[in-house]
């Protein structure tokens, strides 16, 4: 009987836990930014600029509670500013305005001043080799995200070269939500994953072939190393490039609106 009493007791903590939980998030989501805040996002990620009207507010939520949720350190010596918070919060918050899903496992984002060094298993039958390689950003199943700063501040500047390593890692966080990073992350609603897995892998597998073949693509040839590569630098693509993946590949372009629930090709 004592078991039972307490078996409902950890219950009725952990719903009201939970509940909690929600409703910060909700007022959090319905804060909104200074206008100091804004000129700064404004002046980092321009693309903010391309909203449309009714995605304002919820950008500005999901920016918030960003910024409230995830611990941003800096590494080597770097002291992480407004302009270096916000350009990462802002993109971040781009990929996920138009949709529930969220980055519920990050709690942290590291920040180098410039490319970091990172080690990478390698193994080749029994044999295990590790070894030093320079990277613009990683992402880690349930975090943490890690950026150069450098290179985080020029995607975010630049939004029409279809190339943004926030994006690219936050899509990583995107996909691993459904368990695992493999390059399908958990669908809208109503969408077809039966659909979606079809499109990505003829799309990827045509791009092995041309990236193989050395042909240029609108995709980034990384792409090819595996689908959730290929996941991640499209989606690089679809905001800074929509009309350039729309061409290429409309199918991928459509799942990926369908899944993000946001036509950046139709943005102003």
């Amino acid at each position: 009987m004592l078991f039972l009493g307490l078996l409902i007791l950890i219950g009725g903590f952990l719903i009201w836990r939970a509940r909690s939980k929600r409703q910060w998030q909700q007022e959090v989501l319905a804060s909104r930014l200074t206008d100091e805040e804004w000129r700064i996002i404004r002046s980092q990620v321009p693309l903010a600029h391309k909203l449309p009207p009714e995605l304002k507010e919820p950008f500005e939520g999901k920016v918030a509670l960003f910024l409230s949720q995830v611990d941003l350190v800096g590494c080597d010596g770097l002291e992480v500013t407004d302009d270096i918070a916000l350009s990462i919060a802002g993109q971040a918050a781009l990929l996920v305005v138009g949709t529930d899903a969220w980055y519920k496992h990050l709690t942290t984002v590291l920040i180098y001043p410039g490319a970091f060094k990172s080690k990478q298993t390698l193994q080749d039958g029994y044999v295990v080799t590790e070894e030093e390689v320079v990277r613009l950003g990683e992402s880690w199943s349930r975090g943490p995200v890690v950026l150069s700063w450098r290179d985080a501040q020029h995607g975010g500047l630049n939004d029409s070269d279809g190339l943004n390593v926030v994006l690219h890692e936050f899509a990583h966080q995107l996909d691993d939500l459904s368990g695992q990073t493999d390059g399908a992350p958990p669908m809208a609603e109503g969408q077809s994953f039966a659909r979606w897995a079809q499109v990505i892998i003829e799309a990827y597998d045509r791009h092995v072939t041309n990236t193989q073949a050395g042909r240029r693509t609108a995709i980034d040839a990384y792409g090819a190393t595996s689908h959730e590569e290929f996941f991640a630098v499209a989606v690089e693509l679809f905001f800074e490039k929509p009309h350039a993946l729309q061409d290429a590949e409309p199918e991928v372009y459509a799942q990926l609106s369908k899944l993000l629930n946001v036509d950046p090709a139709s943005w102003r």
